[in-house]
């Protein structure tokens, strides 16, 4: 019993913490301006590389207070630190398989908003996904894949009428679509995109350019 009641307050003690954790960071244009600026040094290859030293590993001993939070897919060639050229507490990454959402990547989110000061959420999709492909293919995907697929599915029936390819057309309509949930996810994201500076936004990731495209304007 006592060992019970121990753990309950260590793992108490570890939320309190990590929600003490606060602070604010630049302001969602800037952090876009600065995202969009290290996506053009690697697109030129000319990256600086930033926030990888010795001396970068021991500050962020201290805390984390990454300037803007990336909910990509889990593709292996859509790397958000490597595509922004940035460095180890930059970005908030999170990453799932067809950049979809949930409560838990909503709550981390969450987090990353509330106590980390974070003022710009960005998702991002990227062509030739295989989460989209797999979900305007049809049929029904083996194991937990279908539940991939299956949160997908909204945004393959409402890019379904339009003209050209349409798994591009479908991985453009579920970044903006995730980038609504997300923006108008009650009460905390609602709330700080209303009243506290956040702003969210879709884009997408080209794989052979290794550009990244806004799908919207920097909007509330």
């Amino acid at each position: 019993m006592k060992k019970a009641r121990c753990c309950w307050i260590l793992l108490l003690a570890g939320v309190g913490a990590w929600a003490q954790e606060s602070a604010t960071g630049p302001a969602a244009d800037e952090a876009l301006a600065k995202l969009m600026a290290g996506n053009q040094r690697y697109v030129r290859h000319v990256q600086q590389h930033p926030h990888q030293s010795l001396a970068r590993r021991k500050e962020l001993g201290k805390g984390q207070h990454p300037f803007a939070v990336i909910l990509g897919c889990a593709d292996s060639r859509v790397a958000p630190e490597l595509l922004f050229d940035q460095g180890l507490g930059d970005l908030f990454v999170i990453r799932v398989a067809g950049n979809i959402v949930d409560d838990a990547i909503l709550g981390s989110i969450e987090y990353a908003v509330k106590h980390l000061g974070t003022k710009l959420v960005m998702v991002l999709g990227h062509e030739k996904c295989g989460a989209v492909s797999a979900a305007v293919n049809g049929g029904i995907a083996a194991g937990h894949i279908q539940a991939v697929v299956a949160a997908i599915q909204p945004s393959v029936e409402a890019s379904g009428k339009e003209p050209g390819d349409r798994i591009q057309n479908c991985v453009i309509a579920n970044a903006r679509r995730v980038a609504r949930q997300v923006r108008e996810s009650a009460p905390v994201l609602k709330e700080s995109v209303e009243k506290h500076g956040v702003k969210v936004v879709a884009a997408e990731y080209a794989l052979d350019s290794g550009k990244v495209i806004l799908l919207d304007a920097a909007r509330p």
